[in-house]
């Protein structure tokens, strides 16, 4: 298997591990076949875009402790559906993204150049 790529074609960087983000639940924004809405986007919510997410039917910042699940406030790291934050940026809510932690696969949904406009640096556990 080779190692998951980011958007800037070097090795895909840890998003974040407080609250433990990824598909796989394992810090990183890498996806697979089960990984039906491509969770490969490491953005840094903000308070607007957890109220946008939450009015398009997906709630991000109440906990569900059913499901290990915190909840979401401004300034966490989470990977989000690469179709999701595109919607975002269309409708002017994007969050901040860390490009080194997000997935190749994100420019599938979305250009380098548009995420380059809401690039931030890393090192964020």
């Amino acid at each position: 298997m080779t190692e998951a790529k980011n958007v800037l074609g070097e090795p895909l960087e840890l998003c974040c591990t407080s609250p433990m983000t990824g598909y796989y639940r394992d810090g990183l924004c890498t996806t697979g076949s089960g990984d039906v809405g491509v969770h490969v986007v490491c953005a840094q919510v903000t308070a607007e875009f957890l109220t946008y997410t939450k009015a398009q039917g997906n709630d991000l910042s109440t906990p569900m402790p059913a499901y290990g699940f915190p909840g979401l406030k401004p300034g966490d790291r989470w990977c989000l559906c690469a179709s999701r934050w595109k919607e975002a940026l269309d409708d002017g809510v994007a969050p901040p993204v860390v490009l080194a932690s997000t997935h190749a696969a994100a420019l599938k949904h979305v250009t380098l150049e548009e995420l380059k406009q809401h690039g931030i640096e890393g090192n964020k556990e």
